[in-house]
């Protein structure tokens, strides 16, 4: 292993230029010889929790299954998600100020199922937090306003500034290599 001892100020003029207020980094090009199913399948081993984000729209709860989810910051308290640009829920979001974000126990199968377009049983079922639908029973509620947004590649960005939260113990639904997982322990 090398290590460069190079002082920060000898490396200056290697990084790019940076905006006070924001890093921006030069775009850079991918290699072509990636394949999209290798790609997802390598990235399906990051196993992640499941949400359903919902956005009330002319008196309607539109939702979709969002498993690319994070927080981004404690101050203040902001969220991401990432939404592919071709889901009906995306131009939803663009003209929406806010979003709810409902975080999966490992009963909500079908809820994950039903806003990810696939079928399943029953019709949704919501609680009213502050006036925003959430579906009832998951783990967590959260009620974001929209800060940023951000197109990267084939999805958007939507920052969101959480202003309302709840939670309760229980045991997440869990996505892992394209399928459903469950926690074997949880205390």
């Amino acid at each position: 292993m090398t290590h460069d001892t190079r002082t920060p100020a000898a490396l200056s003029p290697l990084l790019p230029r940076l905006n006070p207020t924001r890093l921006i980094l030069p775009v850079m090009s991918y290699p072509a010889e990636i394949d999209h199913r290798q790609f997802r399948n390598a990235l399906g081993r990051f196993a992640t929790g499941i949400t359903v984000v919902t956005i009330p729209h002319d008196g309607e709860v539109h939702g979709i299954t969002v498993n690319a989810f994070m927080s981004v910051s404690l101050e203040p308290p902001l969220v991401v998600i990432s939404i592919d640009n071709q889901a009906r829920a995306h131009q939803f979001l663009l003209s929406s100020t806010h979003y709810g974000v409902s975080v999966l126990n490992e009963r909500q199968i079908h809820d994950s199922n039903r806003f990810a377009g696939r079928p399943a049983e029953g019709r949704a079922q919501f609680v009213t937090k502050e006036g925003f639908p959430l579906l009832a029973g998951a783990l967590a509620h959260l009620i974001c306003r929209i800060t940023e947004r951000h197109a990267v590649g084939d999805h958007t960005l939507f920052v969101g500034q959480v202003e309302y939260l709840a939670w309760q113990n229980d045991r997440p639904l869990l996505y892992f290599a394209g399928e459903y997982a469950q926690l074997k322990e949880y205390s």
